[in-house]
């Protein structure tokens, strides 16, 4: 099988994540005491033992679960006893997760995509003041649907599609009263449902503007190198290999639409068809059965998983 390595977005933390493979590998106790140092803070700590309402802000949040992502990486590498270009034919992350994806590529350093991570949580969240944005969630529509749901109830504010991730569940966000007159409007369209989500910020949309020009100046200090496999960007749903591109994608994504759906089909036309998610939780393995059920998806964060997985066919 031709395998693709997929690691996911902001909302699969949780307390507990990576306590098996810390316990397993020294390989991954290796990548927790690394970012720790990179950000001066117990963040591995906080990941055990909460509190939870701290590990969820988005400081946080983002580099913890790029920290698992990559433990779970060179986990696999050590114990296979192969680097990740002989093991995986590309990579991408949904959001935040396409920082791990430069990571485990060795685009990144770690404790680069640790600190990028730590500012970009935090330009994230002071972007917008609290209550300004929202987003919401529609469910049983395709993203041409909530582009004219957008359109409709923008009427001079801001309201975008956030995330396509396929299966007809569309993300969107913006102003909130934009957001909120989104989910009646998508109501009357008949779309099944349409429900507004517990979010602290808007995400990936044109309020993110500062965050993006945060990030811009974060990424001008910070060595990029060609990734080892190419990296399936989010906001292109296209291969990327060049430094200087990828550091522009970057910047774009803080703003951009995250085209999940098309990085999967992407990735698929590329001849992948196995996409092994590492990391935190099995969102993305759980989207990939309503894109494709042609691609086989395998969650891997526990040493069971990561042994099946190296298991000889």
């Amino acid at each position: 099988m031709v395998s693709a390595f997929v690691f996911p977005g902001q909302g699969s933390q949780a307390i507990g994540m990576g306590k098996d493979l810390a316990g397993a590998f020294a390989a991954a106790r290796e990548v927790f005491e690394e970012v720790d140092a990179a950000l001066g803070q117990s963040l591995f700590r906080l990941m055990q033992e909460g509190p939870e309402e701290e590990l969820t802000l988005t400081e946080n949040a983002q580099p913890a679960l790029m920290a698992v992502s990559i433990a779970a990486v060179r986990v696999i590498e050590k114990e296979g006893g192969k680097p990740l270009p002989q093991i995986c034919a590309c990579v991408a992350g949904h959001s935040l997760g396409e920082y791990s994806a430069l990571a485990a590529a060795g685009a990144l350093s770690l404790s680069d995509a640790a600190r990028l991570l730590k500012l970009r949580g935090q330009a994230m969240q002071k972007a917008v003041p609290v209550g300004t944005g929202a987003m919401a969630a529609l469910l049983g529509a395709e993203v041409e649907q909530a582009l004219a749901v957008c359109s409709e109830a923008a009427q001079g504010e801001i309201v975008e599609v956030a995330n396509d991730n396929g299966g007809g569940q569309v993300v969107i966000s913006g102003h909130k009263d934009a957001v909120g007159r989104a989910v009646e409007v998508a109501k009357a369209k008949g779309i099944r449902r349409a429900m507004m989500l517990s979010v602290s910020a808007p995400f990936h949309c044109a309020l993110m503007r500062p965050a993006a020009d945060a990030m811009a100046r974060a990424l001008e200090g910070v060595a990029l190198s060609p990734p080892g496999v190419p990296v399936v960007a989010n906001v292109t749903a296209a291969p990327a290999v060049d430094p200087a591109r990828i550091r522009t994608l970057l910047v774009q994504q803080v703003t951009g639409r995250v085209r999940w759906r098309e990085c999967v089909l992407a990735m698929k036309a590329m001849g992948v068809d196995r996409m092994a998610e590492l990391g935190a939780g099995k969102v993305l393995t759980g989207m990939l059965k309503r894109i494709d059920r042609d691609v086989a998806g395998v969650a891997l964060n526990t040493p069971a998983d990561i042994a099946a997985f190296l298991k000889p066919a």
